[in-house]
């Protein structure tokens, strides 16, 4: 099997939830810290190609809600949204999941269990 990585922030509940998810399946999964590690554009643009920007983007994330309108108004485009996630990470669709060379974008015990 190959390795399943969590993406997101710890204190995040749907994260807790992911996690305490995986764990009770017995799954062990690595967890990648947005805070701690960030998350390079490269990665962003591999997510972007498979789900699209729109998807990964949180537009009812605290962090959006935040950003003046003027900064809202600019995401209009893959690369403005790539370029605020990298900047704003917890602005990202928590979580994301790799697995299986596929991604997850969100809470989903369906698709977890596929793997």
């Amino acid at each position: 099997m190959n390795t399943i990585t969590v993406y997101g922030i710890p204190n995040c509940d749907t994260i807790k939830k992911t996690l305490d998810w995986y764990k009770k399946k017995n799954i062990h999964v690595e967890f990648h810290d947005y805070k701690k590690s960030g998350i390079t554009k490269l990665k962003l643009a591999e997510w972007s190609k498979e789900v699209g920007w729109e998807l990964l983007l949180n537009k009812k994330s605290t962090t959006w809600r935040s950003l003046s309108m003027e900064e809202q108004q600019k995401v209009t485009n893959e690369k403005m949204a790539l370029q605020l996630m990298v900047e704003y990470p917890t602005i990202i669709k928590r979580p994301v999941v790799e697995m299986n060379n596929k991604i997850i974008v969100g809470y989903n015990e369906t698709y977890f269990s596929k793997q």
